[in-house]
């Protein structure tokens, strides 16, 4: 379980200083939820502050009982943390394989690769080889980089906007990738999304705006409201067009 308690965290310049989260308490089970809110409104930071990327101004973070506040990104991947950005990283000179197999920590077979592909509905002999470079898609690399937190098998598996900059035809199936995840997994996935379709099939959903948590409960008790605002906002628009 993930636990935030009183996580706050502020941005300093010379002139100002302005609150991004704001006294922010969590308890996060295991299971599927998403994030959602509007823009600026603090959750990407959220998520870097649990993933280790950000360190809180103020406040603790615990997993499964553990104080990580102050432990690195490599020290929380170690307890099973993975997060996943919103563009993926290239690197040239490695290929698929080897990227996934750096990614399980272990030894893997040819084999054991594919079928990590296969599972984010990947064609293995088509990928395996393939250099990680420009010549991918963004949606070709979003699905390598969850086959990668696959890989891991960690408890935690954090996913910032996976639907940013991708296709039609990429978000479908990737809508389907984190279905089977849904199905198979045995700890957390937290996902950042303003997508319908990826909020549809969360357990829970946290409304963060304004750098606080304005809501935190079951989908069918999130949803419906959350769809509300948005079609009465899209329709006041319109009427004023």
């Amino acid at each position: 379980m993930l636990k935030l308690e009183n996580i706050s965290f502020e941005v300093h310049t010379e002139d100002t200083q302005k609150g991004i989260l704001k006294n922010i308490n969590l308890e996060i089970e295991d299971g599927f939820v998403a994030i959602t809110g509007p823009n600026g409104g603090g959750k990407s930071t959220l998520a870097k502050i649990i993933a280790g990327i950000y360190q809180p101004t103020s406040g603790r973070i615990l997993f499964d009982g553990v104080d990580i506040t102050n432990m690195s990104i490599t020290e929380r991947a170690n307890l099973g943390i993975s997060f996943a950005f919103q563009q993926p990283v290239r690197f040239k000179g490695l290929t698929v394989k080897d990227l996934i197999t750096l990614a399980s920590g272990k030894k893997i077979t040819v084999s054991d690769a594919c079928t990590y592909l296969s599972e984010v509905g990947l064609c293995a002999r088509d990928y395996i080889d393939r250099e990680v470079n420009a010549s991918l898609s963004g949606g070709e690399l979003k699905r390598i980089e969850i086959a990668m937190i696959n890989a891991r098998g960690t408890k935690l598996s954090i996913f910032d906007e996976p639907e940013a900059g991708i296709d039609l035809w990429s978000f479908n199936n990737l809508i389907q990738v984190f279905e089977k995840m849904h199905q198979k997994t045995n700890g957390s996935i937290l996902i950042i999304s303003h997508q319908e379709r990826i909020l549809n099939i969360a357990d829970k959903i946290i409304v963060v705006a304004g750098g606080e948590v304005k809501q935190y409960a079951s989908k069918d008790e999130v949803l419906p409201a959350l769809l509300g605002k948005t079609a009465s906002t899209c329709k006041t628009l319109t009427d004023k067009n």
